[in-house]
């Protein structure tokens, strides 16, 4: 049993000694390698490029105009003149719109035709939608209202407003003036007009021609190569010539 522990202490003892001569080899090698590192010049590093900065531009006297537009401490030195404009010329008034053609009736034969005339005394003509009248354009129509196209604007009128409900009344006279003789209203009445066979009117299309005003031919009547054709409508009596066949 000694003999065993006397082996082991060796066996220690020699392991010590050797972990002590390693730490002293590592210490040594580590001293050597501070000392080399330490010892050891470093080349410095070369310098930079020397770049000269640019050469500061002449004084110019025109360089300092937006300094003294800039900062102006009187108005004399503002080189911009005020310049009265005259006041904007006043807008020309509106374009006056002429009378709206009168209505006469309404026709669907394959298509819309609305029965116009210019005035009361103008021939009648039918007029389709795209078509014109005078100054107005048929934009569109149905049973109660009629749409007219007039420098570039939309009219839409009822139909009832543009028939023609027969002669004005007349303007009230004016009073009368003292000492000055009163007018005495004559109580015939006003001759009704004379017509005429006048026979058919002007070309209102699709081979049709209108109806003159005091026309006495009846309806039937051929004048001209034409038959006289009088239509009653819920919206009044039309009359219009066609070719007779």
């Amino acid at each position: 049993m000694k003999r065993k522990l006397l082996a082991l202490n060796v066996a220690l003892g020699a392991l010590v000694i050797y972990a002590g001569w390693q730490f002293r080899q590592t210490r040594e090698a580590a001293r050597a390698r501070e000392a080399g590192t330490l010892k050891a010049k470093v080349p410095p590093a070369p310098p930079p490029p020397f770049t000269p900065l640019p050469a500061a531009p002449a004084v110019i006297a025109g360089g300092y105009s937006n300094v003294v537009q800039q900062t102006l401490f009187d108005r004399s030195r503002n080189p911009t003149v005020p310049i009265d404009l005259p006041p904007p010329a006043p807008a020309p008034p509106p374009k006056p719109m002429p009378p709206l053609p009168v209505y006469h009736g309404m026709m669907n034969i394959g298509g819309i035709t609305v029965v116009l005339s210019t005035d009361v005394n103008s021939p009648q003509q039918g007029i389709e939608i795209g078509e014109s009248i005078g100054q107005f354009k048929l934009a569109g129509v149905n049973t109660e209202e009629i749409t007219f196209e007039w420098d570039g604007q939309k009219i839409t009128r009822k139909l009832d407003e543009l028939k023609d409900h027969g002669a004005t009344p007349q303007q009230s006279a004016p009073a009368p003036v003292a000492g000055a003789p009163v007018p005495v209203r004559s109580e015939t009445p006003a001759p009704p007009p004379v017509q005429s066979p006048l026979g058919p009117g002007q070309d209102i299309g699709a081979g049709f021609r209108a109806c003159q005003p005091n026309d006495s031919n009846p309806a039937g009547a051929v004048v001209d190569g034409y038959r006289k054709v009088v239509l009653i409508s819920p919206f009044g009596q039309t009359c219009r010539w066609d070719p007779a066949r």
